[in-house]
């Protein structure tokens, strides 16, 4: 199963290929998306992307992993998550927004394992 492509990416919104649905912020794995609701576990912009944001994508079998920090790069990533992706033996990669979207399809276009979680705001 291959990697949706990101098909745009602007302040508040993302759309992924062959998805209906527009996100704010988003996951993203082989074969599938989803929005990416910080509710879920607590997450803000400090401390920020915690390991359990993580664990649904990493379970997709990912060889590599982008987050996107936010347009602004508010998001933080502290490094135990980033510990935590390379304990499960992922390949990690952090970037402003729109550049780990460039990643992210670029690795996709490549027939990477790869997922994301992105930011599209702050």
């Amino acid at each position: 199963m291959s990697s949706p492509e990101i098909a745009s990416v602007s302040w508040g919104h993302m759309k992924v290929k062959g998805c209906s649905t527009g996100y704010k912020d988003c996951k993203i794995w082989p074969g599938g998306s989803r929005a990416w609701d910080w509710r879920e576990t607590g997450t803000d912009h400090f401390p920020g992307v915690q390991p359990a944001d993580l664990e649904e994508i990493l379970k997709k079998g990912v060889e590599t992993l982008v987050i996107g920090r936010g347009m602004n790069e508010a998001l933080q990533v502290p490094s135990s998550t980033l510990d935590y992706v390379k304990q499960n033996g992922v390949d990690v990669r952090v970037f402003q927004t729109e550049k780990a979207v460039k990643e992210y399809n670029n690795l996709a276009g490549q027939g990477v394992k790869v997922g994301g979680v992105f930011h599209s705001t702050c």
